[in-house]
Parts: C-alpha cells; sequence; structure tokens
C-alpha cells in the first residue's frame, strides 16, 4: 500500500533562507501601502500600477525564476511563506503573485535567448489560463486558436501562454509513447490576444482574470515547451527547483494563499476581541470562555496545516536533492496537504466569521473581503474536494488520474 510519509530532515527545518526572510519582511513593509489599496483593488478588478510597479521592483515576480536571469529561484519551503505573508495583506496580490511567479518556471525550460526575451525585462510578466483549443503544426511552429476561461494576473501580464494539444496536419492528434495526447505551452505577446471583460465575481476581484483568445496565432517552436508534463528537461537551468513541476508549485502556493487569509481573519478577530463588547453582554469578547477556546482551536487548527505544507515541502526537496527527481509519492503529498491547507482555512475563517457577529458583514470591516476571497479560493481547481480522492485512490492501491499532480 502507497504511503504517504515525508523522508526525514534535519531539525532545522523550519529555518529559511535569508533571501526569503527578507522577501517576507519586505511584505511587511509594504504592507500599509497594499492594504489602504484594498478597496481600490475589489473596484477596479485589477492591481493598481503604482502597486505592481513596487512589486516589480522588489522582485515579487522574480521568486521562482532562474538566478541566471536575475531571479531568486526560491525552493518551495522558502518561497510558500513569502506568498501566505502577502495573503495576510491581500488575496488577490498573492494569487497573482503565486499564478505568475508558477507561469515563470518557464524560463527554466526554454532555451536562453528566448527566456531573455520573455523574462528579460523587469515587466517581463508571464500569465495563462484553462480553456480548449488546439495548436496545428506548420513549417517552425505552430498556428495557435483557442479561448481560454481566465488568466489570473492577466491585466499586468507582457506575455500569455496556453496549453493545447498539438495536431499534426490531417494526420489528427500528436501523441505521446504512452498514446496519451501531446500538449505543449504557447507563448506569444499579450498584444496577439484578444480580451473579454468576465471577471465580476464573489471574491478574488483584483485578479483581473479575463478570458482571452488567438485566431490562427503562429507560434515559433521555440516558443513552445512540455511545460506541464516536464517531457522537455531544463539541461541549461538544473536548479533543484526545476525538479519540481509547476502543478505541485502552483499547490503549495494557493494553500498557502488560503493559509494566510485565515491568519490574517484570525489576527483581525483577536483585535476585535480586545474591545467588542456583544450586545446584551457586559464583558468583552476576549473575556468570553467560548471565544477564548475558539481562538486556540482555530490557531492549533492554521498551525497544523501549515506545518505539514512546509515541513513535506522540505523533506521532500531534500529527498529530491538527493535522489535528483520527484516521484509520484512526493506529488501526491504535496497535493494533499496544499487541498488541506484550503479546506482548513476555509472552516477556520467561517467559524470567525460567524464569531465576529454583524461588525464581519460590513465592507470597512476586514472580514467581509476575506471571507468572500477564501470562498473563491476553495472553488477553484486548487481547492477540489477531487483531490482528496485522487490521493485516497492512490493509497488504496487503485489507478488515479494524475493530471493535475
Amino acid at each position: 500500500m502507497a504511503t504517504l510519509s515525508a523522508e526525514p530532515v534535519a531539525a532545522d527545518w523550519v529555518s529559511f533562507d535569508p533571501v526569503a526572510d527578507d522577501y517576507v519582511a519586505q511584505v511587511r513593509e509594504l504592507a500599509p501601502t497594499i492594504a489602504a489599496s484594498g478597496e481600490d483593488i475589489d473596484q477596479a478588478r485589477e492591481i493598481p500600477p503604482e502597486v505592481i510597479e513596487e512589486l516589480i521592483a522588489r522582485g515579487f515576480f522574480r521568486l521562482l525564476q532562474p538566478r541566471s536571469l536575475g531571479g531568486a529561484e526560491l525552493l518551495p519551503s522558502e518561497y510558500v511563506p513569502v506568498i501566505e505573508e502577502l495573503a495576510k495583506v491581500n488575496a488577490s496580490i498573492a494569487w497573482c503573485v503565486n499564478q505568475n511567479s508558477g507561469c515563470s518556471m518557464t524560463a527554466a525550460y526554454l532555451e536562453p535567448e528566448v527566456a531573455q526575451e520573455i523574462f528579460g525585462s523587469p515587466h517581463g510578466i508571464l500569465a495563462w489560463g484553462p480553456g480548449p483549443g488546439e495548436a496545428r503544426a506548420v513549417p517552425g511552429g505552430y498556428r495557435v486558436t483557442a479561448n481560454w476561461s481566465f488568466a489570473s494576473g492577466s491585466h499586468h501580464a507582457t506575455w500569455l501562454g496556453c496549453h493545447v494539444p498539438v495536431l499534426e496536419g490531417d494526420r489528427g492528434p500528436r501523441l505521446n509513447p504512452d498514446g496519451t495526447p501531446v500538449v505543449r505551452t504557447m507563448l506569444f505577446p499579450k498584444s496577439e490576444t484578444e480580451f473579454t471583460d468576465i471577471w465580476h465575481t464573489i471574491g478574488l476581484r483584483g485578479t483581473g482574470s479575463d478570458k482571452y483568445a488567438v485566431r490562427d496565432l503562429f507560434v515559433p517552436e521555440p516558443f513552445s515547451v512540455n511545460v506541464l508534463s516536464r517531457r522537455d528537461l531544463p539541461a541549461h537551468e538544473p536548479g533543484l527547483l526545476y525538479k519540481f513541476s509547476s502543478l505541485s508549485i502552483y499547490a503549495a502556493g494557493f494553500g498557502s494563499v488560503a493559509l494566510g487569509i485565515a491568519q490574517g481573519t484570525l489576527e483581525d478577530f483577536i483585535d476585535l476581541a480586545h474591545d467588542k463588547i456583544p450586545r446584551g453582554s457586559r464583558k468583552t469578547m476576549r473575556d468570553n470562555n467560548v471565544t477564548q477556546s475558539l481562538v486556540g482551536k482555530c490557531e492549533a487548527r492554521l498551525a497544523s496545516a501549515r506545518t505539514w505544507l512546509r515541513y513535506s515541502l522540505e523533506a521532500i526537496t531534500e529527498a529530491v536533492d538527493a535522489r535528483g527527481h520527484i516521484n509520484l509519492d512526493e506529488r501526491m503529498t504535496i497535493r494533499l496537504a496544499a487541498t488541506h491547507a484550503i479546506h482548513t482555512s476555509l472552516e477556520v475563517v467561517d467559524i470567525l466569521y460567524q464569531a465576529a457577529g454583524a461588525t464581519a458583514i460590513f465592507n470597512v470591516n476586514p472580514f467581509e473581503r476575506r471571507f468572500r476571497d477564501i470562498h473563491s479560493v476553495a472553488q477553484q481547481l486548487q481547492g477540489r474536494q477531487l483531490h482528496f480522492e485522487t490521493v485516497g485512490q492512490y493509497m488504496l492501491g487503485l489507478d488515479p488520474d494524475t493530471s493535475w499532480l
């Protein structure tokens, strides 16, 4: 039977690289500016240009880029605390940084001159999203036609991508050796696309995840990779980070977005409990036994979910470094820990929202937006209950769908 135990690591696993600590410190420096922009972010449904420029200047869109391009190339356990810290302040910004950062891992799979063209500029930011389409093979590249449902972070991106099956002229789909269709990631300037404004949502409004399309767009072969399946090995960027698939990094990052939302909610609830005297009561919420127990239980749940996710990433990174590749057991562990983090965070936010009473329903207070954001996170692919089923099938010796691992 398959197990999901992580291999042992040194006792100092909780210590992060000084560079990663520095990014967390920078988030805290930016927190007042970001927090002040919260209402504007929701209303405009995008991150304000001045905030984007700050994030660019401080390297937040280069967290997972190769050092050869000026990126930080943070390892997974170093990366997720930065995303969580951002999400404590604003979930839309954290979501976009995680999405754009995962996309930027593509740089490790590209020839250096292509990677430089896309990511060399400080504004070299890549976004992509799901959707049906096709890439028809032609001399020198592909003709791509497709519509994609949404692309988080596309408003401030300069390049877009898509994952589409390849057709070989009149011969049908190109197939992998195992008989599955070849799906390649196509990269192209955002100026080549047509956008449709669809992002009118309950939460995560600032991600600006609008629909986009291309029609018969020529994409040269060098701007195409098998980045999701990792069949194109990044021999020119052999860093340990790039032995992980972007799918695993997305999962861990979005799990950390959820943890950040919940942690921020807990901290705001504690602040509220100091002073609020509920109607009909003679003492503050802080002095109420139920509130005291609730705060302790929420802290335990979040700390447990966070520790499992970060410990797993640290342990798996050490094992991958020794072995040279990540295995299916480890990919399952990351997916399970990340999905658990999302649903634990959802439960904690719901508990605290209800406990905050009528205070929580007003826009002027911080609970309402976080409530909307965490429910939007849980509705996304990353929060699917199906992930628990996938891991359960694997542990029971069945043959699960590993498409999202």
